[in-house]
């Protein structure tokens, strides 16, 4: 069976997503990227490779792919994690016959205002928003729906260009300097108060057959907007708790409506003050944030091979939940590069035992611009109560100092 993975770049984490597919018994793995083969560092000469300049060009993907075809047969799957690729593999797959999420379900999931709408004519509880042309239509829905509002980007990702206003002049600055139009459109939302919290859910031939639950402390757009908050993210062992009822509900209601097949998604929400729901936006690729990496752990799997599996081979064997599991991430204090790392030996010896991954800045480095920061630690414990204060400690106690 030949299946092929598309990334921009052959980065760590893709480069996992490469090894895991290409472990699977059965599989010929092809793989189109922008960088050289020798990248593919030990499984050089093991996949077949194809470079491409642009990978977000259809016409440079499709010529990859029907090269690679050409040479080691008929495509049974294409796919990718890059949630900005998702639109173009759709479209290839389906020039090609290629089995896999369609165009249409490709442009719901990307494209956040037509996301919104699909969702909301469906009863699913989603923020309020308006995709403006032009600044007097930001104004009109600011004027609606109350400050402060969001501002992003009609097709963004991980909360990129994402920034909050607080009154009118705030919104004509900020869209005074690149304002929007007919053809760049600019999202914009209710914000949105109250606790935030992802779900992941895998499904299988249009049924949701998994699911897993995190919550952001404290949210992203609030980590965007104070580049010095250390962070966390928390997996409760307790996925199928009651409480939880009412997204697990609306979110098989919303990838219906998306169109969801057969795929992992990671959907973004709300709970308010008052205990009611609202999505924010989902996306048809597996998680950032490290999010893979704590499902890993909490089930003692590898969850990337899983996903793999799910991609190429449309099968998916549901683990069981053995731990909660939470990151803390590590942002520098002050400016310059990393000049030291303070407190990482009190946890060391406090908390050494939770501890499952760890990823410390190099001294020298610069600053990340990710919302991830300059690096991580990941805990885990058959007691979420015991998580969540472990990752708590590790914010308070660890310092990134920048010079």
């Amino acid at each position: 069976m030949f299946a092929i993975f598309a990334a921009p770049l052959l980065s760590d984490n893709a480069f996992t997503m490469i090894a895991a597919a290409a472990s699977l018994p059965g599989v010929r793995l092809g793989v189109i990227t922008h960088d050289p083969a020798s990248k593919l560092r030990h499984l050089e000469g093991q996949v077949a490779h194809w470079r491409v300049d642009n990978i977000l060009d259809v016409n440079q993907l499709r010529w990859a792919a029907t090269e690679l075809q050409a040479r080691n047969g008929r495509i049974h799957r294409l796919y990718g994690a890059y949630e900005q690729l998702q639109e173009a593999l759709a479209e290839v797959r389906e020039s090609l016959g290629v089995d896999g999420m369609s165009v249409e379900t490709a442009v719901n999931f990307r494209d956040k205002a037509r996301m919104k709408t699909v969702m909301r004519a469906n009863g699913v509880p989603c923020a309020r928003h308006r995709l403006a042309a032009n600044i007097a239509e930001a104004l009109a829905f600011a004027a609606t729906s109350g400050f402060p509002v969001v501002v992003k980007p009609p097709a963004g990702a991980g909360a990129q260009q994402t920034y909050r206003v607080e009154n009118p002049d705030q919104l004509q600055r900020a869209l005074s300097a690149q304002p929007p139009s007919a053809t760049t459109p600019v999202l914009l939302e209710e914000f949105i108060l109250g606790e935030e919290h992802s779900l992941e859910t895998i499904s299988v031939d249009g049924n949701a057959v998994w699911h897993s639950l995190t919550r952001y402390r404290p949210t992203p757009l609030q980590v965007m907007e104070n580049p010095w908050i250390q962070w966390c993210l928390v997996l409760p062992r307790e996925v199928d708790d009651p409480r939880y009822d009412d997204i697990r509900a609306a979110a098989r209601k919303a990838l219906t409506a998306l169109g969801m097949r057969t795929g992992l998604s990671h959907m973004e929400w709300f709970r308010r003050a008052d205990g009611s729901i609202a999505i924010s936006e989902v996306a048809a690729r597996p998680p950032g944030a490290q999010i893979t990496t704590l499902i890993a752990r909490a089930h003692d799997i590898d969850f990337l091979w899983a996903w793999s599996q799910l991609m190429i081979f449309n099968t998916f064997e549901a683990p069981q939940r053995k731990y909660a599991a939470g990151a803390a991430y590590l942002r520098g204090q002050g400016r310059g590069r990393v000049v030291g790392i303070h407190g990482w030996d009190r946890i060391q010896r406090d908390l050494g035992d939770l501890i499952t991954d760890v990823k410390l800045p190099a001294m020298g480095a610069t600053p990340s611009t990710s919302y991830e920061g300059e690096g991580y630690i990941i805990v885990r414990h058959p007691d979420t109560a015991v998580v969540e204060r472990a990752v708590s400690r590790i914010v308070s106690t660890v310092r990134v100092e920048l010079g």
